[in-house]
């Protein structure tokens, strides 16, 4: 990674609204971000290398204790809600905040390895719900519902943080600033319309807080209606639901994202096993169906194949990608091909499409992590690189012949037996 890809990973990590603490295995402080900074007073040049408890003696609980040890004996992250502990740290200087209000957090703390000290280390994820822990109980049906959703979207961007930093570490990505336009690339819109849906439902909350105080004050019925009017409470009422709608949709696809992103960072492990290559495909066929259905005809050429040794959901995974791709490749309706064969001790599987096809130039370059020829909104730019991931995994291989105007082949190889640990590669068909 160059020195220009750093800054724009340090910016990233400045510049957003949560406090972002890393710690080592022995819980010493090795950075925070300047949004600690800001809201604990206190400077990281004098912090680092302590004790995070000796820094922030508030934190000595049981409950971080607690958090620690589920962390590192369940390798996983653990999140709290302000609701079961207020705060982890004194954090009184929030920007536009009196000083001595101590913010309601939520935390994430998650492990992660560090590969060059050779150590588990900690990261912690500290985020103000202060504000929506003000809110009015006679509001909760319609704020519990967005409340949900944001902290789900929470947990969402938290595993995005993890998978970022757990790539910052590996040799395979040295582009960190293509990882960070990517990411952003994609979740920039739905973002940005949920936390437009935030602010203004904080506005209609506030009316509707007006309305139930002038409950006690109202001199008549009459008075309590003029005021509904001149609220437009069934304007509110109407758009709160769509509002919900809207934001639903818009964590939906930061999920979808982030799922990706978590797949290639860090596959879950499964066990190898003799599997149905046909009958993984046609089951894929059926959850992309609505993919495919308005955009191509479905031709299937299968040959005659035994049972392969491998991780089937992870082949799944690879098929499901490339008939995704193969669909988006249609401007008009065509046609996608499914083929299969053995030749000796291996077999291959194949998807052809009748699309615009890959540039020449391009070809090189459609495994790198995060590239895409599609439109905004319309791919993560990890499918091909997590399926190149899996199918290397399988100690098989990729092909791809394509032609501008005359479609894409995408030619998977799969050895019918994995081989063993200590021996050599299988033969090359």
């Amino acid at each position: 990674m160059d020195g220009r890809q750093c800054h724009l990973a340090h910016i990233l990590v400045e510049q957003i609204e949560i406090g972002v603490i890393i710690l080592d295995s022995s819980l010493r402080i090795q950075y925070w971000n300047n949004f600690v900074s800001q809201c604990s007073g206190k400077a990281l040049a004098q912090a680092r290398s302590l004790p995070f408890t000796r820094v922030f003696p508030e934190a000595d609980t049981p409950h971080l204790q607690r958090m620690v040890t589920q962390a590192r004996d369940q390798g996983r992250h653990v999140y709290t809600q302000w609701r079961d502990n207020p705060y982890l740290i004194q954090l009184p200087y929030k920007p536009a905040r009196k000083p001595g209000a101590l913010m309601l957090q939520n935390t994430l703390l998650f492990p992660f390895h560090d590969p060059e000290a050779q150590q588990q280390c900690f990261g912690l994820l500290l985020y103000d719900t202060t504000e929506l822990a003000r809110s009015d109980e006679q509001l909760d049906a319609v704020l519990d519902a967005l409340s949900g959703k944001q902290v789900e979207r929470e947990q969402l961007i938290r595993k995005l943080e993890q998978a970022n930093s757990q790539l910052l570490q590996s040799e395979k990505l040295a582009a960190i600033g293509q990882l960070a336009a990517g990411v952003a690339h994609e979740i920039n819109n739905p973002i940005g319309y949920v936390f437009s849906n935030l602010k203004t439902l904080a506005g209609y909350v506030q009316d509707l807080l007006h309305i139930v105080d002038a409950v006690d004050g109202a001199a008549s019925l009459d008075d309590l209606h003029r005021l509904k009017r001149s609220l437009e409470y069934d304007y509110i009422r109407n758009d709160v639901e769509a509002l919900i709608g809207e934001s639903e949709d818009g964590i939906d696809r930061v999920k979808k994202i982030i799922t990706a992103l978590k797949d290639f960072s860090h596959m879950e492990e499964e066990a190898f096993r003799c599997a149905d290559l046909h009958q993984g495909l046609d089951t894929t066929l059926n959850v992309v169906n609505n993919e495919l259905k308005y955009k191509a005809e479905v031709i299937k050429e299968y040959g005659q194949l035994p049972e392969v040794e491998c991780i089937p959901s992870q082949i799944n995974q690879v098929l499901m990608n490339l008939l995704v791709n193969a669909a988006h490749a249609m401007e008009e309706f065509g046609r996608i091909t499914l083929r299969s064969a053995q030749e000796g001790d291996w077999v291959w599987l194949e998807v052809e499409d009748t699309g615009k096809g890959i540039e020449p130039h391009l070809l090189n370059r459609i495994y790198e992590p995060f590239f895409t020829t599609k439109p905004v909104g319309k791919g993560t730019g990890l499918g091909l690189a997590l399926s190149y991931n899996i199918i290397q995994k399988h100690h098989g291989r990729i092909e791809v012949s394509s032609e501008p105007g005359q479609g894409t082949r995408f030619r998977i190889w799969l050895p019918i037996h994995q081989p063993d640990p200590d021996s050599a590669d299988p033969t090359t068909p």
